[in-house]
């Protein structure tokens, strides 16, 4: 299981935590990627309405029968990066589990995107995700990631979580990050600007944005000084807010790019 970028939690106590952080009605549809060995998944059945649990290794089903049997869990058998979300009936209204690390940011960013009846997100993530999601303008990790959640919701860290409480333990801090969704979140358009501004961070974001759509250039430095920014400002010390605004005013076609 080490190979598909997850660790169990060993740890009664923060399992508990985790719960009680995410705060959760009776009412409460959940999402949880990476089920593990199931400890989390029994908590969080025993508090919501439902839970859906997406797991792609097999190999952890001879563990997972008891909580499969439960009324209230939907096991789906699946990568939940290439998984469509919207097939989750009922839709998920939170966000509860211990992320595999190597999936953790595009998940994070295709639920928030993709499931707009999700309110709150209590993820268990890298510390280094946690500081990249929550970092300001300016900052050394902030980027496209930071960018895009942060126009979809708030993100706070809500404790540091020590390597010891998992199973194996891995080589990188932990940490328990809280989102609360204040938006829809960026549309297809902004997105794209995002994405092209830090594809080519030591660039100017015109410069950047015009190395992956071609062409764009007069129209990206146009777009920064009709906004009151320097033409030739780098992506990082634009916020969320500007990053929209600037979306709406530049038309970059769609590709496969981004």
């Amino acid at each position: 299981m080490v190979k598909l970028g997850q660790n169990f939690l060993a740890d009664p106590n923060l399992l508990e935590a985790i719960v009680r952080d995410a705060a959760l009605s009776p009412d409460d549809v959940v999402l949880e990627v990476g089920a593990g060995e199931g400890v989390l998944t029994e908590r969080l059945a025993e508090v919501a309405r439902q839970v859906h649990v997406i797991e792609i290794d097999r190999g952890l089903e001879p563990g997972l029968v008891e909580v499969m049997a439960r009324p209230n869990v939907n096991m789906v058998w699946a990568d939940a990066v290439r998984y469509d979300l919207s097939q989750l009936d009922p839709a998920p209204t939170a966000m509860v589990a211990n992320l595999p690390y190597a999936v953790a940011t595009p998940v994070i960013l295709q639920t928030a995107f993709e499931l707009p009846g999700i309110a709150s997100w209590n993820v268990m993530v890298q510390k280094e995700i946690g500081d990249r999601l929550r970092a300001g303008p300016g900052s050394k990790t902030y980027g496209a990631p930071s960018v895009l959640i942060q126009l979809a919701g708030e993100v706070r860290q809500v404790r540091k979580v020590s390597r010891t409480v998992f199973r194996p333990q891995p080589r990188v801090d932990s940490a328990i990050i809280a989102i609360r969704r204040t938006g829809p979140g960026p549309d297809a358009a902004t997105r794209r600007l995002v994405r092209a501004g830090f594809a080519h961070r030591r660039k100017a974001m015109a410069r950047s944005v015009d190395m992956v759509h071609p062409g764009s250039l007069k129209a990206v430095r146009a777009g920064l000084e009709a906004a009151g920014l320097d033409p030739g400002i780098r992506a990082e010390a634009l916020a969320p807010e500007q990053f929209a605004k600037l979306s709406g005013m530049i038309d970059l076609a769609a590709d496969d790019r981004t």
